[in-house]
């Protein structure tokens, strides 16, 4: 008997089954159970890598803007040293717009961080309480969320 259709003998047994019949049943469910509550736990840590990434990934770019406003600020202090107006003002703004592009990549990034914080699969560790408190007998049986996942 294959698994999918033993859990489809077990979902449409009839009430009078045997104690025994009943027992055996429990392997079969509590691994359905685990194999269900993996894969949600895969699922919510991959859309939370998916957020850190993204966000790492714009905390970069916005060093990479910070390191060449450095280089704007040195090549405007040599300039103003020079004593060429039109070099260092030009210099300046180039510095200042590269200032505000880091300040807009560093919010987003943060923001995007932030939105993963913190890396904990809340919905797979409330789903194993609720399995928990139902095996124990306290609470309601919890009503799967996920799609297919016995």
């Amino acid at each position: 008997m294959t698994e999918s259709t033993r859990a489809d003998s077990i979902h449409h047994a009839k009430k009078s089954r045997s104690l025994f019949g009943l027992l055996s049943d429990i392997p079969t469910l509590v691994t359905d159970l685990v194999k269900g509550e993996i894969a949600l736990l895969k699922q919510e840590l991959i859309a939370k890598a998916k957020i850190f990434g993204i966000g790492a990934g714009l905390i970069v770019g916005a060093l990479l803007f910070l390191f060449l406003m450095l280089l704007c600020l040195i090549g405007a202090g040599i300039a103003a040293l020079s004593l060429v107006m039109p070099l260092w003002l030009a210099a300046l703004l180039v510095a200042a717009l590269f200032l505000i592009i880091a300040a807009g990549l560093g919010f987003v990034g943060y923001t995007q961080i932030k939105k993963g914080l913190p890396p904990l699969p809340k919905k797979t560790i409330d789903s194993v309480k609720a399995d928990i408190k139902a095996v124990k007998g306290v609470g309601r049986i919890p009503r799967s969320d996920v799609g297919g996942r016995f």
